[in-house]
């Protein structure tokens, strides 16, 4: 029976019961059914994670027991920012999910010259919420003990002017460029338009910011499809498989 991993933001002490917050203990006792003496994880994002039984359930509550720690990494070598264009709905949703499990470190919202989506303060808010929640859960299910960072809705000027990695690349179908032939770095920056892609005027600050065009191959991905399809030849060349 797969055990259940849940994310804790708070210290961890071994032996040392927990409460569980009200979204975790709901999904465990009331749709898992789980009840005391059953076995859990528990991560908090500072790296490593905990084993520990179910201790004590109640109404609105749940404790856990925590009993062995274990330091195990899961994290890549190469340190991934992803800079993407804010999309609608569940195309944004699945790119944060699915990033998450393919590694990336930190994830950029940009509004874009053809960024579609508007968003309010306050809703932008709960936004912000909702999609750090898809990322903790991404990191629940593939078992990452790191949360990747969301960064605030941020501008492409704004983040063109603070980008800093070693690698800085610029999603270019119009091109013909590969990953550059250098030895793997620490860190590597990747700027993907939304829907319709960042303007010819946009990739060009880009370039005199420093970011190298890089193309994917013929085709025009969709702009849930491209940023994954990055990271994973990202990883393959320079992070969890180079060799």
């Amino acid at each position: 029976m797969r055990i259940p991993r849940v994310y804790c933001p708070i210290n961890l002490v071994l032996n040392t019961p927990i409460t569980l917050d009200d979204n975790a203990a709901h999904y465990l006792g009331k749709v898992l059914r789980m009840g005391t003496g059953r076995p859990i994880v528990v991560f908090n994002g500072e790296g490593g994670e905990y084993t520990g039984i179910i201790s004590d359930v109640g109404k609105k509550h749940l404790q856990v027991t925590l009993e062995h720690f274990d330091n195990t990494e899961r994290e890549s070598p190469l340190s991934i920012e992803l800079a993407v264009g804010l999309s609608r709905g569940e195309r944004w949703d699945l790119v944060l999910q699915k990033a998450t499990e393919l590694g990336a470190t930190r994830i950029v919202p940009l509004l874009t010259e053809r960024t579609e989506v508007k968003l309010k303060a306050d809703r932008l808010e709960k936004k912000w919420l909702h999609w750090r929640q898809i990322i903790i859960s991404a990191c629940e299910q593939c078992q990452r003990n790191r949360v990747p960072e969301l960064a605030p809705l941020t501008t492409l000027t704004e983040y063109l002017s603070g980008a800093n990695a070693e690698q800085k690349l610029v999603l270019h179908h119009r091109d013909n460029q590969g990953l550059p032939s250098v030895p793997s770095p620490h860190s590597a920056a990747l700027l993907i338009g939304p829907e319709g892609g960042l303007s010819d005027h946009e990739i060009t600050t880009a370039r005199d910011a420093g970011f190298n065009p890089l193309t994917l191959g013929p085709r025009v991905m969709r702009t849930e499809t491209a940023p994954l399809a990055a990271i994973s030849v990202l990883q393959y060349q320079w992070g969890d498989f180079a060799s």
